[in-house]
């Protein structure tokens, strides 16, 4: 059935360990002719070299010597590796000493852009992987019909089976006549799971599925005092002691040290230069699993400067002298700024040499966080803001990011009409059938509402696009797009798809809930001369025109709205 409010975001499963590989985007699809799912998505090896005749000439000449505190060293070893091993100790010793070192340049870091595109073999599903294959974009589908799948998308395509509720859901007749009968109007009719089980608990797991490997919009909390994340990483004092070293620093909490009077966190101790010495750190315990950073594109913090560089090192392995993925950064003195880490600004770090044969930064094996005031920078430069004594970094958070500007991750197609069946003093005779008869349909309307709003409250960067009644007429037609639930009319398949593959690449379109028909009247078919088809929209046009925060629910708790 093509109703006047036919296109509901209907969800379907995924997996996402086989599933999403840093997904570019992702996007859910449906349309109510069938109530089908539609979705469209989007150890390092060690190689270090010890050369003590080197670091002396270079860091070490005008030291003094002072006691050193052996207790302090085996507590630090106990702390980050357990019990200590003498033998396990030899062993990696040995091991460090026999591997070469390498003048090779560094690899660089791949990622996949893999869109994922779930219920493909449907109207509008399978014109977005036709448009994303023009492209030359990378795509994945979800199907649930293997041999259907092949015979409208192509033995090539790269296919996923699965449905999320692992039953048939929402179908159609057995010759998909309602799919087949254009702008023609059926009464609708429900098969399978119920709306609730499908629309809310099916968009639950989408989210639960893919929410890791499209990121968060705000991006992902590792440090800061929100919520329980108080206690969520144990950190502790790694410092020049196990080089033989005096400095000394702790981290601790602040009350009230941060810019909002609240808690924060603390990198505070004493650095010197004493035996060799001359830096200190405090690093996070490995985390019990590893953190999956894949979907961000770096690490942000906060922190109040004091006019010294620093630096951010990140470990991918769960050995503890091993290579860290390292970034300087200077602070300003007495501000608090924002400190951003792109990963690509990396470099792989053994005892402050850069290893050029170590392998890429991998974002999804992030096994600990460490800061560190040192006076050695890399490969035999000095850190020109060192200064000898005490010092202390408040840092209030650490998080992933997505880079600016942020395009949507999730482009989710639902219905107009999903606020309509509950708004006060509305005439629901005027209304489309799935408006009228939302009751009789398990409340399918008010279902996708909440299958929406748990998309808008999850935090993932989004666009939720509500076409009314789906045709199969050709694209091109004036288009009007709208805020608020209160449009009616029909809309191109065609023309959906590519609103959607669009929204994953504007920034315009991210946090965006909008209403979309053509301005053709229903009683006119739309027909393109092939001689002189219209020009290409350029949809951004219309994306800047949209507000967030405007979902058509304000309605339900003013005045009536007309329709």
């Amino acid at each position: 059935m093509d109703c006047c409010c036919s296109s509901y975001g209907i969800v379907s499963s995924l997996s996402p360990t086989p599933l999403l590989r840093n997904p570019k985007g992702f996007c859910s699809i449906t349309y109510s002719n069938n109530f089908n799912h539609k979705v469209l998505s989007s150890r390092s090896k060690r190689v270090t070299q010890l050369n003590s005749r080197s670091y002396k000439s270079v860091v070490f000449a005008e030291s003094s010597w002072q006691s050193w505190d052996f207790g302090r060293f085996v507590k630090t070893l106990y702390f980050f590796n357990g019990p200590p091993n003498p033998l396990k100790f030899m062993e990696s010793l040995l091991a460090k000493l026999s591997s070469p070192n390498s003048s090779q340049p560094l690899a660089k870091p791949e990622t996949s852009g893999i869109i994922l595109v779930t219920g493909a073999t449907g109207g509008v599903g399978r014109r977005v992987v036709d448009i994303l294959r023009k492209k030359g974009l990378p795509v994945r589908v979800l199907v649930r019909n293997e041999e259907k799948a092949k015979n409208l998308l192509g033995l090539d395509i790269d296919m996923i089976v699965g449905d999320i509720t692992k039953a048939d859901t929402l179908s159609d007749t057995p010759d998909r006549d309602k799919y087949k009968q254009g702008i023609k109007f059926f009464e609708p009719e429900i098969k399978g799971d119920s709306p609730e089980k499908v629309e809310y608990i099916g968009m639950q797991n989408l989210l639960n599925a893919v929410k890791n490997r499209i990121g968060l919009r705000d991006g992902k909390l590792l440090f800061g005092y929100k919520g329980n994340l108080t206690g969520k990483l144990i950190w502790g004092a790694l410092d020049d002691v196990v080089m033989g070293g005096v400095s000394e620093s702790t981290f601790q909490v602040d009350p009230t040290g941060s810019e909002t009077g609240g808690p924060t966190g603390l990198f505070k101790g004493v650095v010197s230069t004493s035996n060799n010495g001359g830096f200190t750190s405090i690093r996070t315990k490995n985390f019990t699993v590893p953190e999956d950073l894949s979907a961000y594109d770096g690490i942000e913090l906060r922190v109040k400067g004091d006019g010294r560089r620093y630096k951010l090192i990140l470990r991918t392995s769960a050995d503890w002298d091993t290579v860290g993925y390292t970034a300087s950064f200077d602070t300003v003195k007495g501000q608090w700024q924002t400190i951003r880490v792109p990963f690509s600004s990396l470099r792989p770090v053994f005892r402050a040499r850069t290893m050029a044969d170590a392998p890429p930064f991998d974002p999804s094996k992030l096994f600990a966080l460490q800061l560190m005031f040192s006076k050695f920078e890399y490969d035999g430069k000095l850190n020109p803001t060192f200064v000898e004594g005490p010092f202390e970094l408040p840092f209030s958070s650490i998080k992933a990011y997505l880079k600016e500007p942020i395009t949507p991750r999730f482009v989710h197609v639902s219905s107009a009409g999903v606020t309509r069946p509950d708004r006060p003093g509305l005439d629901l005779s005027k209304q489309p059938p799935a408006v009228r008869l939302n009751k009789e349909l398990g409340f399918i309307l008010t279902y996708k509402l909440k299958g929406e709003d748990l998309i808008r409250e999850s935090g993932v960067p989004y666009t939720i696009v509500r076409p009314c009644a789906l045709t199969e007429e050709p694209a091109g037609a004036d288009l009007i797009f709208d805020q608020g639930d209160n449009i009616t009319g029909k809309i191109s398949r065609e023309e959906v798809a590519r609103i959607c593959v669009a929204a994953l690449e504007s920034p315009y379109a991210c946090g965006k809930t909008f209403e979309v028909k053509s301005t053709v009247p229903f009683s006119e078919p739309f027909v393109v001369d092939p001689a002189n088809p219209p020009p290409e929209k350029d949809y951004d046009v219309y994306f800047k025109t949209l507000k967030e925060g405007i979902t058509g629910k304000e309605a339900l708790e003013k005045s009536p709205v007309p329709a």
